[in-house]
């Protein structure tokens, strides 16, 4: 007898399971993860051990960097903002919590009436109680523990999120100086350059005047002072407007910046050949893609058992009196423990339309996940490859700076020996300038190439090299 109610019982528990609604299934995975990178950094080691290093601002080597990178972090207002929404999900995670523990209430109300008797006669009718309420759900099919399990991984989702933003704030903050420190070679070197112009230009003007050189030499050569002297100011605007963005990054107000190592000392940290694939998984961005997805499906299991019945406890005990005294010290005892069972029996397809929207919406963050990882691939191969080939032009640009100087002494020589008209001494010094500036592009280009590759891979990284 005892068997067979306990296989009714499971029965019946079986067929209210049978009553959620269809999920549909997870899509499933479409990644290939590589097994190497197309681009390495020429010459680079192998690392046999890698992780993430997170101060990797630090590899720099810069203290100034550093301090505004720890201060952005600190203030910025877009931190601020992600720090704020991470709060919020906490809270919703401690509230999904809540609704899986039992709820207690209390209640009192002391009462007076004036009604009228059966006789017709007006009476005063004093009332004192006071109630004590508990209530738990009973979650049988886990849809309360689904619930809680979706905002855990909210949470941890915006947890990621603040990680992103903290990254890609550092990420900035190190190329918008970098850059800067570009720009201040870059006016150091257009100064230099009209000093020297200056003085090309003084000679050429002695000289047209004891008869030389010609008019039209003087002119070229003051030509070319004044293009020199042009590119000051507009190099001093380009300055100025980085040193209020990146004041704005740091979380200030638009104003100067505090400089450190000059471009000329500042040095890309190597990276080795053997960088793991596995350094991607520490994206905070495919962290959050990952906790998304996990919440989405736990949500969609939350939605699926809408349609299983529900099953709550709830009891009451307290005590009431018609006078204070008696409510004080000895009150009629009051008590009621209701079962409480409910659950729908026709919703016109409502839940199973909540569930396939919300099989889809999981289906989308499968697709987004997939596409974050892909992206990250792409993103690392691009820095890998573009500090490679920068590097390779970088020899190039050595090679024709060198040349242009070569060729710049011997077109003076020529010049103030009388060989040669000082156009030609203009155009190796046109060459010469060109290939300085491109040179000092070139060194910004792979520094910040360098940010790109730690803010592709998530953070910095730390080898073991054989």
């Amino acid at each position: 007898m005892k068997r067979r109610r306990r296989f009714l019982l499971m029965a019946g528990v079986l067929a209210l399971a049978g009553c959620a609604a269809n999920a549909p299934p997870q899509p499933a995975s479409s990644l290939q993860l590589p097994s190497g990178w197309r681009a390495q950094a020429a010459g680079a080691p192998a690392a046999t051990d890698a992780h993430v290093e997170q101060l990797w601002w630090q590899a720099f080597g810069d203290p100034v960097l550093s301090d505004l990178v720890g201060e952005a972090l600190a203030r910025n207002g877009d931190l601020r903002v992600a720090r704020a929404r991470v709060q919020e999900y906490r809270a919703r995670l401690a509230q999904a919590d809540a609704n899986r523990a039992p709820n207690l209430a209390f209640d009192g109300s002391p009462t007076r009436t004036r009604t009228l008797a059966s006789s017709g006669k007006p009476y005063v009718t004093n009332i004192f109680q006071a109630e004590l309420q508990a209530s738990y759900e009973i979650d049988v099919w886990g849809r309360l523990g689904n619930l809680s399990d979706a905002a855990g991984e909210s949470y941890r989702a915006e947890q990621a999120s603040l990680d992103a933003a903290a990254l890609s704030i550092a990420a900035s903050v190190a190329t918008s100086y970098l850059n800067l420190r570009g720009l201040d070679a870059q006016l150091a070197l257009t100064q230099s350059t009209l000093q020297l112009r200056e003085q090309s230009r003084e000679l050429a003007r002695k000289q047209f005047e004891v008869g030389y050189s010609s008019r039209l030499e003087w002119l070229q050569a003051q030509s070319e002072y004044h293009a020199a002297a042009e590119q000051v100011p507009q190099l001093q605007r380009q300055i100025f407007e980085q040193e209020n963005a990146l004041a704005i990054l740091v979380g200030g107000n638009p104003g100067a910046i505090a400089r450190g190592l000059p471009l000329a000392e500042l040095a890309a940290p190597g990276v080795p050949a053997g960088l793991p694939s596995e350094l991607l998984r520490r994206r905070p961005d495919i962290a959050r893609a990952e906790h998304n997805l996990a919440a989405a499906n736990a949500s969609l299991a939350a939605t699926r058992d809408q349609l299983l019945p529900s099953f709550k406890l709830t009891a009451a005990g307290g005590g009431q009196a018609t006078t204070l005294t008696d409510f004080l010290h000895a009150p009629t005892a009051l008590w009621r423990l209701t079962a409480l069972a409910a659950g729908p029996l026709f919703d016109g397809g409502r839940v199973q339309a909540q569930t396939d929207a919300a099989g889809a919406q999981r289906d989308q963050l499968v697709y987004t996940y997939e596409n974050v990882v892909r992206n990250a691939f792409a993103e690392t191969e691009n820095s890998l490859g573009a500090i490679y080939r920068l590097q390779q032009q970088a020899v190039e640009n050595d090679a024709r700076r060198a040349t242009a100087a070569d060729t710049l002494r011997i077109a003076h020589n020529r010049y103030r020996n009388g060989y040669a008209s000082y156009l030609e001494e203009l155009d190796a010094q046109r060459t010469l300038y060109s290939a300085d500036v491109g040179l000092l592009q070139l060194k910004t280009r792979i520094l910040v190439a360098s940010v790109d590759l730690y803010r592709a891979m998530g953070g910095g990284w730390s080898a073991k090299v054989q």
